[in-house]
């Protein structure tokens, strides 16, 4: 119903092509459709559901000429579905991150990555609106791992490098995934613009059919074969159903990624050890009910042989290491071995002040499987006022009244972010 009623209106706008698809395509392959017929140097992507704020262009593309091969992404305000009411985001001072279930999310960015650059002309400290004495900090670039969805600037060249979006997406759903990965990976770079604003209306019910066997799921399962390499097992941990899940035919895109000479999926990697013992966490023997013991660093000595723990509070929350004694912590504040060869999901659990930490089966509840990690390095268990401390004589990990000053309750962590792990133990 919008065919010769929108042409109509767009003829007043003789920059503006509308083009279209002899069937339905999806947004990923119209994306594509749209891309290939652009001729500018940057081609920027929005939905049709989105408002452009004032002066939200520039700092996008200064981004871009300062290094072509990064992708930039505006900061998605909110336009209420019922009254369109235009309001900033919750958050400036956040990024992308996702959780091995695949669900997007936001996270603080750590305090000391919150400076401004006084040479950057899109850097500055500007009123808060009606409040003169009070000031926002616009911090203008912030890295970010993943973009939220659809909303960013790329130059053109470099996007049809990487290969553009893959076509074997079905509709929509997987591919700010696939875009994020890739340019991270193959020597791009990404970053959130907290000066450029878009408005997004966030609809409260889908207003069209997906097409019967069209699924999310199986976007997701391609991504991850494509690009996440021996972690995908992460996302098959948590969702079983993925696992035998068709993702259709990839070699194309495992030859791209190969004619690229992508990195591996190994970003961030986190450790942990205890100061007092020099060893690490260790769950070689771990089944379900089997007490968490010290075994010596596998990957070398000293800060070199620190054990890896991933979380949502780190910076770029998406890696971890492939030994027995990595592990994760969760945004449920629960810790997970990361082993990708268990097929459980078990946490550490701990039911006493004087019992063992032994590992059993996640259940997402907190109680016995609650951990604070806190400013004095101790990992606290609020459901049993006690700290997790070890002995170097037997290996044991257990329970003990808190002793700050006792070196073997102190476990080390290489990336925390401060913010949230301030968040996780106000609350």
């Amino acid at each position: 119903h919008l065919k010769k009623p929108l042409e109509d209106y767009m003829a007043l706008f003789p920059s503006v092509r509308i083009l279209r698809t002899k069937k339905r395509e999806g947004l990923i392959r119209t994306r594509m459709l749209g891309a290939s017929a652009a001729t500018g140097d940057v081609i920027t992507f929005l939905d049709s559901h989105c408002e452009a704020n004032v002066n939200w262009l520039p700092p996008l593309l200064d981004r871009i000429a300062r290094n072509r091969k990064t992708i930039v992404c505006p900061m998605i305000d909110v336009i209420d579905h019922d009254n369109f009411r235009y309001e900033t985001q919750v958050g400036d001072a956040m990024r992308g991150a996702f959780d091995w279930e695949m669900y997007y999310k936001r996270i603080p960015i750590p305090p000391e990555l919150q400076k401004a650059d006084p040479s950057d002309p899109f850097d500055a400290r500007v009123p808060t609106a009606g409040r003169p004495h009070l000031h926002a900090l616009l911090f203008c670039p912030d890295r970010s791992p993943v973009m939220a969805g659809g909303l960013f600037a790329v130059d053109r060249k470099w996007f049809w490098e990487l290969g553009g979006y893959d076509p074997g997406l079905e509709i929509w759903g997987g591919e700010q995934y696939e875009i994020s990965f890739k340019v991270w990976m193959c020597g791009g770079r990404m970053e959130d613009i907290p000066c450029s604003r878009v408005g997004h209306i966030y609809r409260k019910y889908v207003p069209y059919k997906v097409p019967a066997g069209v699924s999310l799921a199986r976007n997701l399962k391609r991504v991850a074969e494509v690009w996440m390499d021996e972690y995908a097992e992460h996302i098959y941990q948590r969702r079983p159903e993925y696992r035998h899940l068709s993702a259709g035919d990839v070699a194309s895109q495992k030859r791209l990624r190969s004619n690229l000479n992508c990195k591996s999926f190994k970003w961030v990697v986190s450790k942990i050890r205890n100061v007092g013992t020099g060893l690490c966490a260790d769950t070689k023997h771990g089944v379900l009910g089997s007490p968490l013991k010290l075994e010596s660093c596998v990957r070398g000595r000293g800060e070199a042989a620190w054990n890896n723990m991933q979380s949502p509070c780190f910076a770029m929350p998406i890696v971890m290491s492939l030994c027995v004694q990595v592990f994760t912590f969760t945004w449920r504040e629960d810790i997970r071995p990361g082993d990708p060869q268990h097929t459980k999901k078990l946490c550490l659990d701990a039911i006493s002040r004087t019992s063992p930490v032994t590992l059993y089966d996640c259940h997402g509840m907190k109680g016995n499987q609650l951990w604070k990690y806190r400013k004095d390095k101790t990992l606290y268990h609020p459901i049993s006022g006690s700290c997790m401390d070890c002995s170097e004589s037997d290996h044991r990990i257990f329970m003990n009244t808190c002793n700050p000053s006792s070196r073997t309750q102190q476990w080390l962590f290489e990336h925390t972010n401060s913010t949230v792990l301030e968040i996780f133990n106000r609350n």
